[in-house]
C-alpha cells in the first residue's frame, strides 16, 4: 500500500539551499531508478517524519499532477540532532519485485530459565514492491536451551522469497550468563563437598586399620 505525498520539484542545490529547505520544514530528496535521470524534489517534513517510523515506506508522489511510485531507499539524518537531512527514493512499478531488509519479530516465551539470543534482526527478502511486509514473525514458544532458529525456518508471507542464506542463525535459546555462572559455582561446591567427604572417609578407615593392627 502506498501513501500519497505531495512533492515539489527542486531547482536550487547546495548546502545553503538544503538548509533553507529544512528551515521551511521540508526535506530535500532525489528520485532515481529504471534508467531515468535523477529527479530532485522536496517533501513535506512532518508527514515524512511520521511515515518513516516504519521501514520500507512506499510513496505515491504527486509531482506537478503526475503520479510516481517510489520506495524509500535511504534516509540521512544529522547524527546529533537526528533531523532528517536527505532522502533517497527509488522508482518502483506495480507488480515488480524488489529486495528489502525486513525486521524479524519473535512470538512466545522459551522454556523457563532461558532467554532468546538474537543473532540476526532482519532478513533480506524479495517481495512485490507494493506488498512489502513490515516484519516476519518466528515462534520461540517452549523452545529449550540450545534450540536454534535459522533464516530458513522463518515463515514468510505469501509471494515472498528468502534472499538471505537459509543457514544464517536468527535466534538461539540460551541460559542467561548469570544463571549459568551460579549453576557452575553450585556444581563446583558440590564436587568439593564430595571430595571432602571422601577424604574424611579415607582418614577414618586408616585410623580403624591402625587400631586393629595394635
Amino acid at each position: 500500500m502506498a501513501d500519497n505525498i505531495k512533492a515539489e520539484i527542486r531547482e536550487s542545490f547546495g548546502k545553503g539551499a538544503a538548509r533553507k529547505i529544512r528551515a521551511a520544514h521540508k526535506i530535500p530528496a532525489v528520485i532515481y531508478g529504471h534508467g531515468s535521470e535523477p529527479q530532485h524534489v522536496t517533501l513535506p517534513g512532518h508527514e515524512m517524519a511520521l511515515l518513516l517510523r516504519r521501514a520500507n515506506a512506499v510513496l505515491d508522489l504527486d509531482i506537478d499532477g503526475a503520479s510516481q511510485l517510489v520506495l524509500v531507499k535511504d534516509v540521512q539524518k544529522d547524527p546529533v540532532r537526528q533531523i532528517i537531512e536527505h532522502i533517497d527514493l527509488v522508482i518502483i512499478r506495480r507488480g515488480e519485485k524488489v529486495q528489502v531488509e525486513v525486521a524479524v519479530h519473535i512470538d512466545g516465551e522459551p522454556a523457563d530459565g532461558t532467554i532468546p539470543n538474537f543473532d540476526t534482526t532482519s532478513l533480506l527478502l524479495e517481495v512485490e514492491a507494493t506488498h512489502i511486509p513490515q516484519n516476519v514473525v518466528v515462534s520461540i514458544d517452549g523452545l529449550e536451551e540450545g534450540a536454534q532458529v535459522t533464516a530458513g525456518d522463518v515463515p514468510l508471507p505469501e509471494g515472498a522469497t528468502l534472499v538471505t542464506d537459509p543457514a544464517v542463525l536468527v535466534v538461539g535459546i540460551v541460559i542467561p550468563a548469570a544463571t549459568a555462572a551460579e549453576e557452575a559455582d553450585e556444581a563446583a561446591a558440590e564436587a568439593a563437598a564430595e571430595e571432602g567427604d571422601g577424604a574424611e572417609g579415607g582418614d577414618q578407615a586408616s585410623e580403624a586399620s591402625e587400631e586393629s593392627a595394635e
